[in-house]
């Protein structure tokens, strides 16, 4: 194996990875490593988990050869055990080591395809939250109408007071600034309305807090449920267990439609002709609405950048993952959030 700490000079970064994590483990984590690498020339890899089922599967990938190196560790977290549970006896798990290799400085950034409590409960204890940010919260990016927006919070916080909902939204402004390319970012909370009336008292709070408080953020108000895929506004922010459901309900409509154009297209002579005429643009449909090109969600608010894959991610899924680490690397995503909760508390 290739010794990454005297070769990271000649290359920009190196990731930490839970090879163990996720359903189709360890498998798709090294071949997404692989099918990433291809097109990354800069990115090297640390897996961690047991060498006697990677070294097999590495072997597969000569890419990885000179790239990446393996931790060896038999332990590690089931996709079913209890955050706390994990978080006392997985001490020596492939998922704590990859996040304690980006605490000591080995890797830029932890990315993981398992358990979401676990990784969460985590990250949050060893890696610590960011100066003046009392809870993290998992974002991630979602296509839309005319792009893409942010959403958060997709499951790390089910319940939230009002100012975390408006921390959340500091934080989302500056995550779009930076990996959305985002001037100006627009931030709505989502709601059961657009009236100010309208929703639970907490983000009714939140709502006059950030519309009287906080107006260097551009703020557009409230945003429903019709309104995420449309794109009226960058950045989605509400509670995690809200955040969830959306995210399970846009994951589980895009593949009901990709169902039934497939069905569709089969049911006669005619519509197999009609597929050839349109599968050029159907193709570019599909690639946009399928949930792997859109894999890999950050714990923001994080001292340290931990990315969590989709449990069932595919090696083309975990690849994507990888591609927002980088992102949020070279786009120094904390010192951002660090700045921008420097210059709309110094308001």
């Amino acid at each position: 194996m290739p010794d990454l700490k005297a070769r990271h000079q000649n290359r920009k970064h190196i990731l930490a990875l839970d090879a163990m994590g996720g359903d189709n483990a360890p498998y798709s984590v090294l071949a997404g490593a692989a099918l990433f690498a291809k097109t990354n020339q800069n990115v090297d890899f640390l897996f961690f988990g047991d060498s006697a089922k990677l070294t097999p599967i590495f072997n597969k990938f000569p890419i990885l050869a000179n790239r990446a190196t393996i931790e060896h560790t038999e332990d590690f977290i089931a996709a079913e055990e209890k955050p706390s549970t994990a978080l006392r006896r997985g001490k020596k798990s492939s998922m704590r080591l990859a996040i304690e290799a980006v605490k000591e400085g080995k890797a830029d950034a932890v990315v993981s395809a398992g358990n979401t409590g676990a990784l969460m409960i985590m990250s949050k204890l060893i890696l610590k939250t960011l100066d003046g940010i009392d809870r993290p919260a998992i974002g991630t990016i979602i296509p839309t109408k005319i792009g893409s927006s942010l959403l958060l919070d997709m499951g790390a916080n089910s319940a939230c007071d009002a100012e975390n909902l408006v921390q959340f939204s500091i934080m989302g402004d500056a995550f779009a600034k930076a990996a959305l390319a985002k001037e100006s970012p627009s931030i709505g909370l989502l709601n059961i309305g657009s009236e100010e009336l309208k929703g639970h008292e907490t983000v009714r709070v939140a709502n006059q807090i950030i519309s009287e408080e906080y107006t260097n953020l551009n703020y557009h108000g409230y945003v429903e449920g019709d309104d995420i895929m449309t794109g009226v506004v960058d950045v989605i922010v509400t509670d995690g267990f809200t955040g969830n459901v959306v995210l399970k309900a846009i994951e589980g409509t895009a593949k009901i439609l990709t169902g039934f154009f497939k069905q569709g297209f089969k049911a006669s002579l005619f519509s197999r002709i009609g597929l050839l005429f349109s599968a050029l643009s159907l193709k570019k449909v599909f690639k946009k609405i399928d949930p792997r090109n859109h894999n890999g969600a950050m714990f923001l608010g994080l001292n340290g950048i931990s990315i969590k894959s989709h449990g069932n991610a595919d090696k083309i899924g975990f690849s994507n993952a990888l591609k927002v680490a980088v992102n949020l690397i070279e786009n120094k995503i904390n010192q951002k959030i660090i700045e921008e909760l420097k210059l709309i508390n110094n308001k």
